[in-house]
């Protein structure tokens, strides 16, 4: 049985033919990673950056990493050099991971760049043709494995990843160990009751707690096959589902419930399990009811990076009501194991608290006497307005923190928008518009564009920014 199965496009993204491992390849092909990344000389629990697309290669470097007792730092795709460097140097990487090209970016010179800017990184590596002078190459390491090997001794309570996320107070690091990973994990696996040996089609990018519990976690949790797709392409991803008889697929919530527009049970007759992500929550409470026989619907709330819930959608399709407090994984099963826990802040917000959640990355402890100094909170405000229904007492999602805008999976703040357009000139403004799929979408002006986004492009900052200033066409 196949373990890892590639996009079947993934020659257009990143000019590499598509792989199909079975486990046991897998295996030998994550310990050749693993004994190189020992040889290179990276410490035991020294950080690893890695920016790689949704394809097998992402995987096997997560793995490999953790054989190696190396920490991984998550890096999305859409961060260019200001970004990828602000991320290396806050998290002090030894070595940083990567693609020759994505989609038609050169993802090798920004990885050379921005290493180039991070003291700390030691180590610059990637998969592909045409890499780069002074980067190593992966795929040479898997065709001619090291020896290489030490002793780990696996701690469930030391770091396992490092992601980051945006909050009212600037852009920070959430490490999480992996106790917590696998809580984030098993909280999605057993809430949308996935079945051993399950066939999952994942199609959410990767790079993110949410990403790594729904797909890497949820697969081991299942034994099953791994199949992935690189976002997005509509037409692949039908034909793998159809082609592999996927039974599970976790996407974003919206992308399937326009699947689920267009006779979802005639083109996916092997579909009986959809993982919905929802990185705006506000928005599940008016979604349209998932009426599709014989496939049921989990709806997984995101908060940022802070942690996750999930809550399967009822037998008339609706939302599941959600009760304040204790929740189980599953949810709704009396005795489970509790998963995390919800509250109402006195600021009117939905707090977060339980094993998944690293409290200490946002509520750092007080400086001063710790014999005087209040005790650190044992949650995390998210920043999401709430409340409780009158009526049922449920909770209810309002609104996205106030100054944070999110753009799919990308969080700004909205002062920076500002500062940074400030750059460009009197006159020139960049702001972020309500957007019914991904939240918020970036909208620009400038007096002349084309030299705005040069500008930005020079700046190191990613293509949403850009993209904002693209030329309007006006159709009459």
């Amino acid at each position: 049985m196949p373990a890892l199965l590639d996009p079947v496009n993934k020659a257009r993204i990143t000019g590499l033919p598509p792989k199909r491992l079975t486990f046991a390849q897998a295996d030998r092909a994550i310990t050749a990673l693993a004994a190189h990344f020992i040889e290179a000389g990276l410490p035991a629990n020294s950080i690893i950056a890695i920016q790689l697309p949704n394809t097998v290669e992402f995987v096997l470097t997560v793995l490999a990493a953790h054989r190696a007792g190396l920490i991984v730092a998550l890096l999305p795709l859409l961060w260019r050099q200001a970004e990828l460097t602000v991320a290396l140097n806050r998290s002090g990487a030894r070595a940083i991971v990567t693609m020759s090209k994505i989609d038609g970016v050169n993802h090798a010179d920004l990885a050379m760049n921005a290493a180039a800017e991070a003291f700390s990184i030691r180590h610059v590596c990637g998969f592909g043709h045409d890499l780069p002078e002074g980067m190593a190459s992966l795929d040479q390491v898997l065709a001619h494995p090291p020896e290489a090997s030490r002793e780990i001794r696996h701690d469930g309570r030391r770091a396992a990843i490092v992601s980051f996320d945006v909050t009212a107070d600037g852009f920070c690091g959430v490490p999480r160990t992996h106790l917590s990973l696998i809580a984030g994990g098993l909280s999605i696996f057993l809430e949308a009751n996935v079945a051993q040996g399950a066939k999952i089609m994942s199609a959410f990018a990767p790079a993110s707690f949410a990403g790594l519990a729904s797909s890497l976690l949820v697969w081991l949790l299942s034994g099953g096959t791994l199949a992935l797709h690189h976002p997005f392409d509509g037409d692949a991803l039908e034909q793998q589902i159809e082609e592999e008889g996927c039974d599970t697929l976790v996407a974003p919530a919206q992308l399937a419930l326009r699947l689920a527009e267009d006779d979802l049970p005639s083109r996916f007759p092997t579909l009986r399990n959809v993982i919905g992500l929802w990185r705006a929550p506000e928005q599940i409470s008016s979604s349209p009811p998932w009426v599709i026989p014989g496939v049921t619907l989990t709806d997984i709330y995101l908060f940022g990076e802070v942690g996750l819930f999930g809550a399967r959608r009822t037998e008339d399709g609706a939302p599941a009501p959600v009760l304040p407090g204790p929740h189980g994984a599953p949810r709704d099963v009396a005795g489970s194991s509790i998963s995390g826990e919800t509250l109402i802040t006195p600021k009117g917000t939905l707090g977060l608290r339980g094993p998944m959640v690293t409290v200490a990355a946002y509520n750092p402890a007080p400086l001063g006497d710790p014999l005087t100094a209040p005790p650190p909170r044992d949650y995390v405000d998210t920043g999401y307005a709430a409340r409780l229904d009158r009526s049922t007492g449920t909770l209810c999602i309002t609104a996205p923190p106030s100054g944070i805008m999110a753009v799919g999976g990308y969080r700004f703040l909205s002062q920076d928008l500002q500062e940074w357009a400030k750059r460009l000139g009197q006159g020139a403004l960049l702001t972020a518009l309500p957007d019914r799929l991904s939240g918020y979408r970036l909208a620009g002006r400038a007096q002349d564009n084309a030299r705005a986004r040069d500008a930005l492009s020079e700046l190191g900052l990613n293509p949403l920014m850009v993209e904002a200033f693209r030329d309007r066409v006006n159709r009459t």
